[in-house]
């Protein structure tokens, strides 16, 4: 990067490319006592070079009725919701799943939950001309040990999955380098992981999804029929901070939840609100602020999986 074109001092310039800093990423991942450390620069001309990298990527958060009604950036589509990487299921979900809240990924086991979820965490890495966020993804794991080994298979298919994405564009991206993953078996270490360094990624810009596979096991390993009150006091906290999470930091969070009993065959419940309960229906519902959506969903998660590469056989 030409830090020439930046309105800084030119000591301050001169020490980002002594430290090879070479983009505004790295400059924004740092926190400001190791950039002084790096450059050799007082606290204030740190600050000052923090307000002027954040300008350079400060979006205009106006628009007129006539920008929104011609879209001609791309804005409702592009900059509000993340693609899954398949036009059919983009399509369904009117360009993806929303950047602020939860939504809920319900459905029986061997659905293809879990498939749809890694794609989601490589979709996010990608350019936002081709639906992502140009950010990394955490992943935390409740129950089973990280899937490594469909990811692995999911990076390696990506040039066929994604053929709207130019072949050099993915070959630049790491995409195992940028997914954190998580493990907590219970909810103290779940309570740690999102207060700690969960916030700490989201703050520094490190990710821009988050997903957790499944908050209803440590629901389920915690607490008895008896403790239906306690659990919905963990539940709702647990509940805000995230909802404060996505909100402050326009990240989506995406909760896997497993059916446990089968109704006439397979059901998707998608839900953007925060619900354990999700075999109380079998609809994909959609609320947000303008508009409610329900869609009576006749083709089951393995067919969306398959839709994504066809790669549940292989797993």
């Amino acid at each position: 990067m030409d830090w020439d074109q930046f309105d800084l001092n030119p000591k301050t310039i001169a020490a980002l490319k002594k430290a090879d800093i070479k983009s505004v990423k790295e400059v924004l991942n740092l926190s400001g006592a190791d950039l002084q450390r790096l450059m050799k620069l007082s606290s204030a001309d740190i600050q000052c070079l923090l307000r002027t990298v954040s300008h350079t990527l400060r979006r205009n958060s106006m628009f007129t009725a006539l920008q929104l009604y011609q879209d001609k950036d791309h804005f409702t589509s592009q900059h509000q919701k993340l693609s899954l990487g398949c036009s059919v299921l983009d399509n369904l979900l009117k360009g993806g799943i929303p950047l602020v809240g939860i939504t809920e990924l319900a459905g029986e086991s061997s659905a293809g939950k879990t498939q749809i979820s890694l794609q989601l965490c490589l979709c996010v890495q990608y350019p936002y001309k081709y639906g992502g966020l140009e950010s990394g993804a955490v992943y935390i794991c409740t129950e089973d040990v990280f899937p490594s080994k469909r990811l692995q298979q999911l990076i390696d298919q990506q040039h066929k999955l994604r053929a709207d994405v130019p072949a050099e564009i993915i070959q630049k991206i790491r995409f195992g380098n940028s997914i954190f993953v998580e493990q907590a078996a219970d909810l103290d270490t779940f309570q740690q992981c999102i207060t700690r360094r969960l916030s700490l990624l989201l703050a520094r810009g490190m990710v821009r999804l988050v997903v957790i596979d499944s908050i209803a096991a440590l629901f389920r390993c915690e607490f008895g029929a008896a403790q239906a009150a306690l659990k919905a006091r963990y539940l709702q906290t647990f509940g805000a901070q995230l909802h404060s999470l996505s909100t402050r930091y326009r990240t989506p969070i995406m909760c896997i939840n497993q059916l446990v009993w089968r109704k006439a065959g397979f059901g998707i419940s998608i839900r953007k609100r925060w619900a354990l309960s999700a075999n109380r229906e079998w609809d994909c519902e959609f609320q947000w602020t303008s508009e409610k959506v329900n869609l009576r969903l006749d083709v089951s998660l393995r067919a969306a999986a398959a839709a994504l590469g066809q790669l549940q056989s292989k797993t």
